[in-house]
């Protein structure tokens, strides 16, 4: 089954082609570790969920490309056809001359319904190449105007035109410190929007994965282009083929469907994290070498202490113990920051994969008290090695690890919102005190959910 990825805005356009380098150059990696039917089977697997053929047998992928503005489209479609490896389509793109003006009002009530028409368009005819949909991958930033407002407006009519089809939205948090004075009310209307119309939100807070930049891949000068290509390799470690089945010859066909049913149990709980290991710079990994339970101990630990890589990890956090009465649990948890789980996906990839032992996140003590570990957990293997990594790990986690970020982000706006800060930007576009309201409740609603796991 095939995924038609939606590219919106200047993050992203720039995230998906970055994705799509990613997951082409991966599929056809010389240092896959596995036998040559294998390899062509994996290789067939992406094929169909990313990418489709012309007649000159140039890959091209499944995506629609929208923004408000030509230039980073007009980029991303060069920067794709140099490859020389895969490119998109030629009529798949839609662009105007003036941007949003990073204004979420202003994508959503005045470029959404102008262009809708043109863009739901572009989007049918992407999905009439596929032989099977299995949904919608949309890529986008929440504190802008056009990723975020058209976004949403968008993720809206996806609900209403192909109801039974998935929608799985990848948001880019912004950086605590901000880059738009207004991206606070940006993400609450963007998130609340979301949560009303989308099925999961995977979500990548952009200080994260500054860090991994930092930390683990030693970049002295972090570019956009860095955080990109760690936001892809996250991406494809978690979407690129996996068996069926334990010992199954057989790739997943539903990658979206599949991911949903591990993941988001429940409606109310839909905010999904990704975490990944090793991560490094090339150099480094000629030097390393690494064991399936060194790798896994380090996951799990950064699960439950909320850490978003292997780095500084606080190995002093442990899970609550069995027994203590919700309270204890509770004071337990504010007291240690420990991170508790609804559901947790772990992806193996890579040498002797077989014997890797994940007992060790059917821990009972890792989720909510109303799902048992057998619903809660699920683990997804290959032995096909992914970009050039040995062994690699990838953990996508429904868990409380975006209460704080999200709380804080609801509190800044609502002080903004109290002393009527910029509303006139949002009101003159139709958006009114009502709908800054609504959101807020909605938001308000998540954090308690999730806090009270």
């Amino acid at each position: 089954m095939s995924i038609v990825t939606v590219q919106l805005g200047q993050c992203g356009n720039q995230i998906g082609f970055e994705v799509f380098d990613t997951l082409f150059s991966d599929s056809h990696c010389s240092q896959a570790l596995c036998s040559k039917r294998e390899n062509e089977t994996y290789q067939a697997s992406c094929k169909e969920r990313f990418f489709r053929e012309e007649e000159n047998g140039v890959p091209i992928a499944r995506a629609v490309l929208v923004d408000m503005e030509p230039k980073v489209i007009n980029q991303t479609l060069s920067k794709a056809a140099q490859s020389g490896q895969w490119k998109y389509g030629q009529h798949s793109c839609f662009y105007q001359k003036q941007g949003s003006g990073n204004n979420w009002a202003y994508g959503y009530s005045v470029h959404g319904p102008r262009h809708r028409e043109s863009i739901m368009d572009l989007i049918q005819k992407e999905v009439e190449k596929c032989d099977s949909l299995s949904g919608f991958f949309v890529i986008m930033s929440m504190a802008g105007g056009t990723g975020s407002g058209l976004g949403a407006f968008l993720t809206q009519n996806f609900q209403d035109q192909y109801p039974h089809s998935l929608k799985m939205n990848q948001i880019i948090w912004p950086y605590e410190t901000g880059e738009v004075i207004v991206q606070n009310y940006n993400s609450v209307l963007t998130l609340s929007h979301l949560y009303r119309s989308s099925d999961a939100l995977l979500v990548h807070e952009n200080d994260a994965v500054h860090k991994i930049c930092a930390k683990l891949m030693n970049i002295k000068q972090i570019s956009f282009s860095n955080i990109n290509q760690v936001l892809a390799h996250q991406l494809g470690a978690v979407f690129q083929p996996t068996y069926a089945t334990e010992g199954s010859p057989h790739y997943r066909r539903n990658p979206l469907g599949d991911l949903m049913e591990s993941l988001v149990p429940h409606p109310e709980f839909k905010m999904l994290g990704i975490r990944n290991i090793p991560q490094m710079s090339e150099n480094s990994l000629a030097y390393s070498t690494f064991t399936w339970a060194g790798l896994l101990k380090h996951l799990r630990q950064m699960l439950i202490s909320n850490a978003k890589m292997e780095e500084g990890i606080d190995w002093q956090v442990r899970p609550p113990l069995a027994g203590l009465p919700p309270l204890g649990k509770k004071c337990l948890n504010k007291e240690l920051q420990f991170n508790t789980s609804i559901a947790n996906l772990v992806i193996l990839r890579g040498k002797g994969v077989q014997s890797a032992d994940v007992e060790g996140f059917k821990d009972p003590a890792l989720y909510t008290s109303w799902l048992d570990p057998v619903h809660a957990f699920h683990v997804w293997k290959t032995q096909r090695a992914f970009n050039k990594y040995e062994k690699s790990a990838a953990l996508v986690s429904n868990s409380q690890f975006l209460v704080k970020p999200l709380d804080m982000i609801v509190g800044k706006a609502w002080n903004m919102f109290a002393s009527k800060a910029y509303i006139h930007q949002y009101t003159k576009y139709g958006i009114e005190e009502e709908d800054f309201l609504d959101s807020f409740t909605l938001l308000e609603q998540v954090v308690t959910s999730y806090s009270n796991l």
